[in-house]
């Protein structure tokens, strides 16, 4: 079991920045996938940002040159640096979890079902 929580989410003007952290804990240790993902009201929730436990990272077209994925391995926190908002990042941001495995980068689709934890969410509204 892997228990996520988010922070940092807010309210912020276009061309802003914010840091979102999630806090991991349970049986995280070795070969776990983390990615971002976010949900805007009324639409599917899509991913943003994954990395592996090597450091890979992966990343929406939408999002890519203005977001950064890290993690620090010591705090069992994963982050993403969100930066150059536009109001149409406003949406909830959810923190994702599962153990790697097969097929070998399965984690870089970015693909909902692929996960099987997750963190309760932190909203991100960017105003115009």
């Amino acid at each position: 079991q892997v228990h996520l929580v988010e922070s940092g989410g807010g309210s912020v003007q276009a061309g802003g920045s914010l840091r979102l952290s999630c806090a991991a804990s349970g049986r995280i240790a070795g070969g776990i996938c983390v990615a971002w993902f976010r949900q805007a009201l009324g639409k599917k929730r899509e991913g943003v940002a994954g990395i592996d436990s090597d450091g890979n990272t992966a990343y929406a077209d939408s999002v890519k040159g203005r977001f950064a994925i890290s993690q620090d391995s010591a705090k069992n926190t994963l982050y993403l640096q969100m930066n150059s908002l536009k109001p149409e990042d406003t949406a909830m941001y959810y923190c994702a979890a599962d153990y790697d495995g097969e097929p070998l980068g399965w984690w870089a689709r970015l693909r909902e079902a692929d996960f099987g934890y997750w963190g309760q969410g932190t909203q991100v509204t960017v105003s115009s």
